[in-house]
């Protein structure tokens, strides 16, 4: 079964889905469903309880729903119970919100729009450009962003190929990659930028994603050139990936007498620029 994670956007909160290529069908995170929908700071315990309550009611709803491997806040992969669109569709209705019908309109948008983007895949990139910009990100960082999820893709496409697996070995290996370039590992790097949920390349400054990128790109191009054996191999790899990032860096860092790794997540930079919009506009 051919599989894609992504996440979507309803109302600026992230959604994670899952696109199964073979079956056409959209999987969709069930507990971020019910975050948005209940505005619940414990959405699995109203989840639980929603399914204790429809398995009284006698609906098999519940009993057909599944689990799928999706990321979670720390960037790995767990498993979690997810409805394809049908399924949620009727699961929303036993959850009171006035979020419910937008919610179902935007559901049914999303199982439309991917469906268009098999036959034109163009329309998935203008898409995300779409909502990068709705979110008040430049035009610069999100070309730059874009590109990175490509080059991402490639390398995850790589790690495959050598019969690597998803989730904790990817998760791994990304780390490696992370430390040896920026001295941190993922969740170090989060936490420096205050991050909980949030991705953090979507956090990252044009300088940082340049030298993400040139990390996974170089640790791809050199699993492509010595084709490492198994998981130790790979790791091996992915530090010498992350090193020539690391070289770039320190030179960098050395000509500007500036650090590249810093605190500046995008919530401080998308404000800064709308300050600075506001300021251009008074000052008129």
């Amino acid at each position: 079964m051919k599989q894609q994670n992504a996440i979507q956007l309803f109302e600026d909160k992230k959604v994670r889905t899952l696109w199964d290529a073979e079956q056409e069908k959209w999987y969709i995170s069930i507990i971020d469903v019910i975050e948005i929908l209940t505005n619940t700071d414990r959405p699995r315990k109203y989840w639980s309880d929603l399914k204790t309550k429809l398995k009284n009611e006698g609906s098999e709803l519940s009993e057909k729903i599944g689990q799928l491997k999706m990321q979670s806040a720390d960037g790995k992969y767990y498993k979690t119970d997810v409805a394809d669109t049908e399924q949620l569709f009727r699961l929303i209705q036993s959850i009171p919100s006035p979020k419910a019908e937008p919610f179902k309109l935007w559901l049914a948008q999303v199982a439309n729009e991917r469906l268009d983007e098999m036959q034109d895949p163009e329309l998935g990139i203008d898409r995300a450009l779409e909502q990068y910009l709705l979110l008040g990100y430049s035009e610069n960082w999100i070309n730059q962003r874009l590109k990175s999820i490509e080059i991402r893709k490639e390398l995850t496409d790589e790690w495959k190929k050598r019969g690597l697996k998803q989730g904790q070995q990817f998760a791994t290996l990304t780390d490696i990659i992370t430390k040896a370039w920026a001295g941190k590992t993922t969740k170090e790097y989060k936490v420096l930028k205050g991050l909980k949920k949030e991705n953090l390349r979507d956090n990252m400054t044009n300088t940082e994603l340049i030298l993400n990128m040139l990390a996974e790109a170089s640790a791809k191009d050199i699993s492509q050139a010595v084709n490492p054996k198994g998981f130790s191999a790979s790791k091996k790899v992915a530090a010498q990936g992350g090193n020539v990032a690391k070289v770039a860096r320190k030179e960098l860092e050395a000509k500007t007498g500036k650090k590249v790794v810093t605190a500046l997540n995008a919530k401080a930079v998308l404000q800064q620029n709308k300050s600075a919009k506001n300021l251009g506009t008074k000052k008129k």
